[in-house]
């Protein structure tokens, strides 16, 4: 009889600990939504605190994170994101300026965390990818490059994009980055 409740309870043990990453799973599913195919197995999933800090939902191989924003200040309803592993620290103040409620004075600080020079850099060259729309069923896809810094005259290409091709918004700030048409 003791060996048959020792079973009993360990078959409940591991469906309790079946149960409980269900929800996890679900979460990096959700996360992974963002990333291209070619790196999705090995992306890192995180989940964001409300102090600006995350717990790490699954340890990847690669440089990609991914993570779930939906909800969050200035956050589509359905809003997932990945990006380079040295982005976290941007992503982070980003988080903490956003949640600033009124949006004069979250703006405010991204202008003076960039005028003081306080403003974190993301990884040049690294790529932010997105997934985002009122509900997962009507999502929208946005890619952009990190150039920090980057102006027409160092990278060639134009600040605008009247002329229809790639072009860098936000030039000679942290926020810089690649746009490309149709995104």
């Amino acid at each position: 009889m003791k060996q048959m409740t020792l079973i009993a309870l360990g078959i409940l043990a591991v469906s309790a600990g079946a149960f409980a990453q269900a929800p996890d799973q679900a979460a990096i599913d959700k996360a992974l939504m963002a990333a291209p195919a070619q790196l999705k197995a090995g992306a890192t999933v995180i989940k964001w605190k409300s102090d600006y800090t995350y717990d790490t939902l699954k340890k990847g191989t690669n440089r990609l994170v991914c993570y779930d924003k939906s909800g969050m200040p200035t956050a589509q309803p359905f809003f997932v994101e990945c990006t380079s592993l040295a982005n976290l620290d941007r992503v982070a103040q980003n988080l903490k300026f956003e949640a600033i409620p009124d949006k004069k004075a979250s703006q405010a600080a991204f202008d003076a965390a960039e005028k003081d020079g306080t403003r974190v850099k993301p990884e040049f060259g690294s790529v932010w990818y997105h997934q985002m729309g009122p509900d997962a069923e009507h999502l929208r896809a946005h890619m952009t490059i990190a150039v920090p810094g980057a102006t027409s005259k160092t990278l060639g290409l134009p600040e605008t994009g009247s002329q229809g091709g790639v072009w860098i918004m936000n030039a000679g700030t942290t926020t810089a980055h690649l746009m490309t048409p149709g995104e």
